[in-house]
């Protein structure tokens, strides 16, 4: 799916991103949660190894790509005198 860049988007546009962000946090927090409760799970069983390391790296990639949605978005927002 090719999105148009934040620049491109009319106001209207920009605060049903922002108000969909909302939940989108909310969603990604859980799924935050449940990988580090995997981690959790398998350190508490003593099972170190390459399985352990991927839901580490799903949950970075879930922190970054939102910190620079919301980074990115707020910027556009202030520029624009919307929030």
């Amino acid at each position: 799916m090719n999105q148009k860049p934040l620049a491109e988007l009319t106001d209207d546009e920009l605060l049903k991103l922002a108000k969909k962000q909302k939940s989108t946090n909310i969603i990604n927090a859980f799924i935050i949660g449940f990988l580090a409760g995997i981690v959790i799970y398998s350190i508490a069983v003593n099972t170190f190894g390459f399985l352990m390391i991927i839901p580490l790296f799903l949950a970075y990639k879930l922190i970054n790509k939102s910190k620079y949605e919301r980074e990115e978005l707020k910027a556009q927002l202030k520029a624009r005198n919307l929030s």
